[in-house]
């Protein structure tokens, strides 16, 4: 039977918890109740206690109980019950007992159900009801999948307003959790896709050659969203990598707003998957509002382009390209797996358009790719050619590459 985990503080929210419940059985779903309050022994009685939570996380629930909010109990007994309910999580994975996982609570509830979801596979229904979700998100979503729902209402008592929320988001998590037992996963390798909107064009034509050679593709926007392809890679998740836009890595190291963090570039050759890599974007360096620009990047020269009203961009100088070639290369240089390198001379995105776009900057290209070139590793193919990024004839050719590689890679694994 498909079950549904509920996660929560059954000391302070059981009433909810045990509606929930119910609505659960309603829905012609299973659940299992785990218990990760500290605070007190809940009315409702749980299928995995805080006392089985506080033992997998490697500590006595009474050592963890306190009674003073800025108690430094506090932290810890949070850290410890997070800790346990990953274990715990974890393991009815492993025994199949687990298709989806339901949490609702406040702030504390939401920072401890989040970061165990966030633990889970991607594909697995994660739903966070929250009194934090009218505000930024993003801290409990991470790079997962996560569903975060409103509560309107504070998550203490059940009325008017609170059952027909808690009813939607019981029913909602069943639906999903229903959903993913029944899907049907087809077995086709897949590629990811690195994509920019000054590189759209040139993506679009390489997911559509690789569906007809029989790929599937998936495609992450290149504003920090590379975090979780590399993520997804090193779960095992993504076959193959087309690296066609390395914004995130120019604006990680020189202080942009969409970095992807110090580990982009690295899961495909830690885990020797076929890598084809353009560096496409690698000329941008992006804000946001005009008014957020860095005085040292605010300069004439830089030839700020306003993106829309939320997102401008500066371009990066000979210095820093020659600074971000030797990053790309020593970043490639540690692959196990067969890697290729394309360049298109004739511009890495639409801001690079010809024959006019504003940031044709030939000798400022050309410190960027000499830099990337002598510092690469002799045998990882370097390819320039004169060409656009958003040409098909460029786009084909790099999937002409990446097939070679594929076909190297597919005889090496045999």
């Amino acid at each position: 039977m498909t079950t549904v985990v509920l996660l929560g503080t059954l000391d302070t929210k059981g009433r909810e918890y045990e509606f929930v419940k119910g609505c659960l059985d309603e829905a012609g779903v299973d659940s299992i109740l785990v218990d990760f309050g500290v605070l007190s022994d809940p009315d409702v009685t749980p299928d995995i206690s805080a006392y089985e939570v506080a033992r997998y996380g490697g500590a006595n629930l009474d050592d963890l109980r306190f009674t003073r909010e800025d108690s430094e109990t506090r932290s810890t007994a949070l850290a410890t019950m997070t800790r346990g309910s990953i274990a715990i999580l974890k393991q009815l994975r492993d025994e199949n007992r687990c298709d989806a996982v339901f949490g609702l609570g406040g702030s504390g509830g939401s920072s401890v159900i989040s970061e165990v979801m966030q633990s889970m596979p991607i594909g697995v229904p994660k739903l966070l009801l929250s009194t934090m979700a009218s505000g930024n998100v993003g801290g409990y979503i991470g790079t997962k999948d996560i569903a975060i729902m409103y509560s309107v209402t504070d998550i203490a008592g059940l009325n008017r307003v609170s059952r027909p929320i808690l009813r939607n988001a019981a029913y909602g998590i069943a639906g999903m959790a229903k959903g993913i037992s029944t899907a049907e996963i087809e077995d086709k390798p897949l590629v990811a896709v690195t994509m920019f909107g000054i590189t759209t064009d040139g993506v679009l034509r390489i997911v559509r050659k690789l569906e007809e050679h029989g790929f599937e593709t998936i495609v992450f926007h290149a504003n920090g969203s590379g975090r979780a392809m590399e993520e997804l890679i090193d779960e095992g998740l993504i076959n193959g990598l087309i690296d066609y836009t390395l914004s995130e890595l120019t604006d990680y190291t020189f202080g942009g707003a969409f970095g992807a963090g110090p580990d982009r570039m690295e899961a495909a050759g830690r885990m020797g998957i076929p890598q084809m890599i353009v560096p496409g974007g690698c000329e941008v360096l992006n804000f946001g509002p005009r008014e957020t620009v860095p005085e040292k990047y605010d300069q004439p020269e830089r030839k700020i382009i306003i993106h829309n009203p939320l997102v401008c961009a500066a371009r990066i100088n000979a210095e820093e390209g020659v600074k971000l070639g030797k990053l790309i290369a020593d970043k490639l240089n540690q692959a196990i797996g067969p890697t290729a390198v394309m360049v298109p001379l004739e511009g890495l995105d639409k801001y690079q358009a010809p024959p006019d776009g504003p940031w044709i900057d030939k000798e400022k290209d050309r410190a960027l790719f000499d830099s990337l070139r002598s510092n690469l590793r002799e045998d990882i193919s370097y390819t320039e050619l004169h060409d656009y990024i958003n040409n098909f004839s460029f786009a084909d050719a790099v999937v002409e590459t990446f097939l070679e590689l594929w076909a190297e890679y597919q005889k090496e694994s045999v």
